[in-house]
């Protein structure tokens, strides 16, 4: 619902209608990108179909900014379908971020991960199954036996079994979860579905799409102190961490923002 004409019709609404000279569609658009404007981006809204591991919807669900119907395991039979990663999207945690990864795992050690992941999942399905007294075709196991109340044999499966659901939200919300969620620094498996809505919403409202990659994706924030270290650069005054006020952190963050490798910590 909605393209980028809704959201300079609802942002011009403000001018009253004496106005008679207004902004173009796209610099009116990139000053309310630009100034963090809000309410105009919400006239727009999105629905999508999504098919996404168990797994990732839960972390998903922490943008509580959608309207969201998921398929219910209390009524029907989940999908006899499992994620298993390629083998360079398997790696051993970081060692200097608890919720990243760091190296990929190779050779056996590899193989192994993944026969368990496939086994387990596999295993545990083949239990849901029987649980159920019913397989993923519909068909009974056993004429004598009854089933276990879906809504209970479902606790059973593994965590990368695929789920399903609409997920309805504005534009405003969808750009604040694209910005976090299509980040580098996101977990790959979620950074996959948000790297194809981008490409939605490229086609949606492309004027938007432009200032959005411009101001929220390519963009960084800076703060006072930044600031002050910004201009220090600018007029050729060193610069250094013990007078800056920043935290190392913050430092290397600013410098990495600044394409500055040199100066990082």
């Amino acid at each position: 619902m909605g393209d980028d004409t809704s959201i300079v019709q609802s942002a011009r609404v403000s001018y009253g209608k004496g106005t008679k000279q207004v902004s173009t569609d796209k610099g009116l658009i990139k000053y309310l990108m630009r100034h963090w404007h809000s309410t105009p981006f919400e006239m727009c809204e999105i629905k999508y179909h999504i098919k996404l591991p168990i797994f990732i919807a839960r972390q998903w669900i922490r943008h509580r900014t959608a309207n969201v119907n998921e398929y219910s395991a209390r009524y029907s039979i989940l999908d006899k379908e499992f994620y298993l990663p390629e083998n360079n999207n398997l790696a051993a945690q970081s060692t200097s971020n608890r919720q990243g990864r760091g190296d990929v795992l190779e050779g056996e050690q590899a193989k192994e991960v993944l026969e368990l992941l496939k086994h387990d999942a596999e295993r545990t399905y083949a239990n849901y199954e029987k649980m159920l007294n019913q397989r993923y075709d519909g068909s009974t196991i056993d004429e004598n036996k009854k089933g276990l109340a879906r809504e209970l044999a479902r606790m059973n499966l593994t965590l990368n079994t695929y789920t399903q659901w609409y997920w309805k939200t504005d534009l405003l919300n969808l750009m604040n979860f694209l910005r976090l969620r299509a980040d580098s620094h996101a977990q790959y498996e979620i950074r996959v579905y948000a790297d194809i809505m981008l490409n939605t919403l490229k086609r949606w409202v492309p004027i938007t799409f432009d200032a959005f990659m411009d101001y929220r994706v390519g963009g960084t924030e800076v703060s006072a102190k930044g600031k002050i270290i910004i201009q220090k650069l600018v007029k050729g005054e060193k610069v250094d961490i013990e007078k800056s006020g920043l935290s190392k952190r913050e430092w290397n963050e600013l410098m990495v923002a600044l394409d500055l490798k040199d100066k990082l910590i």
